[in-house]
């Protein structure tokens, strides 16, 4: 194993410069402008897999390439089989007038690495890519066979990912997944998520007159679409910071003893916290902790308002039209269907008269939760004590990665999952970063996770 650790000391530079090729690329999923971008990211990757000494294929799908990269192994090899997920696809950058530097052109600023998708996930994933190389670059015997799937979707659903694995299903056969696509709690606290939110996402509009009206002239006499939906809005949340839709918590696993003790470890200062957020106080559902509301309890959020005149000065008018677009985190047992329903129901039934109303089922996912005290989870403690040299916590993530249900679902398999993003790493954010310590730790416990996998 020394020799593998060593390597992966001496190439640091190496690994750094070619995060920062990496970065360079604008993989922006959701922007159609950047589809030659995301063709040219997975060529790169693809020959950068080759390059380290994987065999690997550049797979097209009705949207962007998956890049599907194994380490070389006979046909007998009764070696257990994981799968390493990742993506190279990123957030859109704006507003780039907050970025202290181009988004696309990294920039390394003491021990961090500002670009968009440094973190999110092309440094994540490119740490387990270097750890294999220094596996296979120095002769040493790797413990277990292993597949990247590195997909160009995720931030937009992973729409072909699922028809993907259903394809290639007995090829992907698998022991487990590993993904390095969440948080640690801090470079202290080396961190293994056990379980994500899920999601459910919805767009809800309301229409009123046929086109904007002089407000003058026809004010008082038609509903305003704009103020009915910021009163149905106002509605959905109750003085204990609840959901207020009946039935939304019907089907909601409640925290066991065990798992409310292993978040109370988890390093939380309250005043800190509110700092890094720019908020004067906090507020969420009244009896649980911070921690507790953030990853582990369900949530409903507005994520954008839309009517009217948006422009300078002032436009006297009602608007024709006002529109919402809603997220609900779920928690173990909820359904996305389920709860879009609930919402739906809830709306229609406060909902006046005076205006229409649609509703555009967006994305949605469900949560997922493995069992700490699994093998699997443990060989990820171990690997993960012995990269940081302290004890590992344990803890939900709040966000969600629908795949990793396709995962079960599909290929029967387990999601390890190991983030290697610090809190303050502005994923989705402007100044989006990489920690470069959390990168060479991260390298570390990727070599030792293998041990650790093939022990079990």
């Amino acid at each position: 194993m020394q020799n593998i650790l060593n390597y992966l000391k001496d190439n640091k530079a190496r690994f750094i410069r070619e995060l920062c090729d990496y970065v360079r690329f604008p993989s922006v999923s959701a922007q159609p402008v950047h589809r030659k971008d995301l063709e040219a990211c997975a060529r790169w990757l693809f020959q950068h897999c080759q390059k380290i000494g994987l065999q690997a294929e550049l797979q097209p799908t009705a949207g962007n390439p998956i890049v599907l990269a194994s380490t070389p192994r006979r046909n007998s090899s009764r070696k257990p089989h994981h799968l390493i997920y990742g993506h190279y696809d990123v957030q859109p950058p704006e507003p780039f007038d907050l970025w202290r530097s181009p988004p696309f052109e990294p920039r390394v600023q003491g021990n961090s690495l500002f670009g968009r998708g440094a973190s999110d996930n092309k440094g994540q994933h490119l740490a387990h890519l270097n750890a294999v190389e220094a596996y296979l670059k120095t002769g040493s015997e790797l413990p277990c066979d292993l597949t990247f799937v590195i997909e160009g979707e995720e931030e937009v659903g992973s729409k072909h990912l699922s028809d993907f694995l259903r394809d290639k299903r007995s090829r992907l056969r698998c022991d487990g997944i590993v993904i390095s696509d969440t948080g640690l709690v801090s470079k202290k606290h080396p961190t293994l998520t056990y379980g994500l939110r899920g999601i459910a996402a919805l767009e809800l509009k309301l229409t009123g007159p046929s086109r904007d009206l002089h407000s003058g002239i026809f004010g008082g006499t038609v509903d305003n679409p704009a103020m009915v939906l910021c009163q149905l809005l106002a509605q959905l949340r109750d003085k204990k910071g609840r959901v207020a839709v009946p039935g939304f918590y019907d089907d909601v696993e409640p925290l066991t003893s065990f798992e409310r003790k292993q978040l109370a470890r988890l390093p939380f200062q309250e005043r800190a916290y509110r700092k890094f957020l720019g908020v004067p106080k906090l507020l969420g559902e009244r009896g649980f902790s911070p921690v507790e509301q953030r990853c582990a309890r369900p949530t409903l959020e507005i994520n954008g308002l839309t009517s009217g005149y948006q422009g300078e000065g002032s436009k006297t008018i009602i608007p024709a039209w006002a529109s919402a677009k809603i997220t609900m985190r779920l928690v173990p047992n909820q359904k996305p269907e389920r709860v879009r329903e609930l919402f739906v129901r809830r709306i229609r039934k406060i909902c006046p008269p005076t205006v229409g109303l649609e509703f555009r089922a967006e994305h949605g996912g469900e949560p997922y939760v493995i069992a700490p005290q699994s093998r699997g989870a443990q060989a990820g403690l171990r690997a993960l004590k012995k990269a940081f040299g302290r004890e590992p916590v344990l803890m939900r993530e709040g966000g969600s990665i629908p795949i990793v249900n396709a995962f079960k679902k599909i290929l029967n398999a387990d999601s390890l999952m190991l983030g290697l993003a610090l809190p303050d790493d502005n994923a989705h954010s402007p100044n989006e970063k990489f920690d470069l310590e959390v990168f060479a730790k991260g390298m570390a416990m990727s070599a030792h996770l293998w041990q650790e996998l093939a022990q079990d």
